[in-house]
């Protein structure tokens, strides 16, 4: 029996009451494709009783950023900066068709790429570009459970750090906790007592605009400064699996502190490959001719 023309959007308050009234950009866009194609479009709370709702639900769903509940389902996110998405059937980023895909600068539209890159560098980094240089330290900013290695990471934040030192020993270390995050009293006590022991070891919440542009490189698990230290051409050695890690230094490497200093990819091919390529621009003029095709190649009759 074929599914109804049905699709369920699943969002955070904010985020539906926009899309509701046609104030989101993309979720208009993925609406017009949509209704295009004959489907009705409801807009429900993404919480956790109608995630388990819509697992037995007929039709089709998207949600934000959450797993999605049955194989009908799609997961909608950012790629880290407005107005760049993906849709994708895992909300596991390391699993993203673009994670499995192979970057080949050689196969970039040069001119292209360099004002793309340009643009977006001047946008994301604005006045900070003026302060870039070298002060000699390595950024170390954490996200959440330092003393977990979760299945997408090659060890727990902590340990990062101890390899850190371990192969960069003497070297100035700013490690950086995440204002959003909630650290267990066990955790900041496993790294203050680190921060005891090392006197190169810095300790700090946030930072990130004072910080990025004047480290060495940075290290990290799969945060997304990493990714931002692209517009200030700062390398990154990375310790989880990202859909980013194609021009980063892959932690787990026994020489990744030796190649690091001097990695310098092409970032402005990249960030053309990962965002104008890979990534749906919901500013483009392709933006719903792509998310038709995300749509399709998933098995939802969109034409």
């Amino acid at each position: 029996m074929a599914e109804p023309k049905r699709v369920r959007f699943y969002l955070e308050d904010d985020l539906r009451k926009s899309a509701a009234a046609g104030q989101h950009n993309f979720v208009g866009k993925i609406t017009a494709v949509l209704r295009a194609a004959g489907f009705e479009v409801g807009f429900h709370p993404n919480t956790t009783a109608e995630r388990i709702k819509a697992a037995g639900r007929r039709g089709y769903g998207l949600c934000h950023m959450t797993p999605p509940p049955n194989a009908r389902c799609l997961t909608f996110r950012r790629v880290y900066h407005y107005p760049f998405w993906q849709i994708q059937a895992s909300d596991k980023r390391w699993e993203w068709d673009v994670a499995h895909a192979a970057f080949d600068p050689g196969q970039c539209p040069r001119k292209e790429a360099d004002r793309f890159y340009g643009f977006w560098r001047k946008r994301i980094g604005g006045a900070l570009l003026d302060q870039v240089g070298d002060d000699g330290f390595v950024y170390i900013p954490l996200q959440g459970r330092l003393t977990e290695q979760r299945s997408f990471q090659s060890c727990s934040p902590l340990d990062m750090i101890r390899r850190t030192r371990a192969a960069l020993p003497g070297r100035r270390l700013i490690v950086t906790l995440h204002p959003k995050e909630t650290y267990t009293p066990g955790e900041l006590a496993e790294l203050e007592a680190l921060e005891a022991r090392d006197p190169a070891l810095d300790v700090r919440m946030g930072e990130r605009d004072a910080l990025l542009p004047r480290c060495s490189f940075v290290v990290t698990q799969t945060s997304s400064i990493a990714f931002d230290g692209m517009f200030f051409g700062k390398p990154s050695v990375v310790f989880g699996q990202t859909d980013f890690h194609h021009v980063m230094v892959d932690g787990r490497d026994s020489d990744a502190f030796d190649r690091v200093t001097d990695h310098r990819p092409d970032y402005a091919a990249y960030l053309w490959w990962v965002w104008q390529h890979m990534a749906i621009n919901a500013g483009h003029d392709s933006a719903e001719a792509k998310i038709r095709a995300k749509l399709s190649a998933a098995g939802w009759p969109v034409g």
